[in-house]
């Protein structure tokens, strides 16, 4: 990358006081675009990459920077989307600022782009390696349902979880619970499979369905295809943390 390029990222939204996004208290920077089509997205706002406000790294960093004070030792910077690693450069440069100033950074990802041809990983390296820690979003082992659910495959998104496991890196692992779709028990063991495959797992979470996003695939005119679909009881809900052993982590 020339060191005179203006790296310019498509930001759709910044959160200032996240909780959920990473430890302690973040400030969330939301990228515009992803191509995976979740059937229970609720960003679907997210998807187009010609969404969004365009920002150098410099002045995302700068706007984020001011809320240093509420983040303490254990807080930072979480870049989230859309899909952030469709923007890697960007994410790399404003990482590399972050770290220059001792900021805990984590990049919450589908890992969709992810890809293991060498020019790609020596990009994505230089980004592995400014994270601290990636918040990697498990839709499904089984690459049919995978496929089913968001429109692409997962083979590379496993692929991704043993690569930063394999550079010990450490991670989250988040998986949507759907009633019907991703709770049955042969899929929640073959992710508790790939869970005890990570030595760096740190966190395993399980992300009840909801409908909350509802009104914005009614808005955007696109048809939502899990009309019905009930979101999981509490005791649902107990029951895959056991399976996936979240307790353990």
């Amino acid at each position: 990358m020339n060191e005179h390029t203006v790296i310019t990222g498509k930001i759709h939204s910044l959160e200032t006081f996240g909780l959920v996004d990473g430890p302690g208290v973040r400030c969330v920077v939301f990228l515009q675009g992803c191509h995976m089509r979740c059937r229970y997205c609720h960003n679907p706002e997210t998807w187009s990459m010609q969404g969004g406000e365009d920002s150098t790294a410099e002045e995302m960093f700068h706007k984020v920077y001011r809320y240093r004070n509420y983040w303490g030792k254990d807080g930072g910077l979480t870049v989230s989307g859309g899909e952030p690693l469709l923007q890697l450069d960007f994410v790399t440069e404003f990482f590399c600022l972050a770290k220059e100033k001792k900021i805990n950074t984590a990049l919450d990802t589908s890992g969709n782009p992810f890809s293991m041809d060498p020019e790609y990983l020596e990009k994505f390296d230089r980004l592995m390696n400014l994270t601290d820690l990636f918040l990697l979003d498990i839709k499904a082992v089984d690459g049919k349902i995978h496929k089913e659910l968001t429109g692409q495959p997962n083979d590379n998104i496993l692929a991704m979880a043993h690569y930063l496991a394999d550079h010990g890196k450490s991670m989250w692992i988040r998986h949507v619970l759907v009633p019907g779709l991703t709770d049955s028990e042969d899929d929640l063991l073959a992710l508790r499979d790939l869970e005890r495959s990570l030595p760096t797992l740190k966190r395993v979470e399980v992300l009840p369905y909801h409908t909350l996003g509802l009104f914005k695939w009614k808005k955007l005119g696109i048809t939502y295809s899990l009309n019905g679909v009930p979101t999981p009881t509490e005791e649902e809900v107990r029951r895959a943390e056991e399976i996936l052993e979240v307790h353990k982590y």
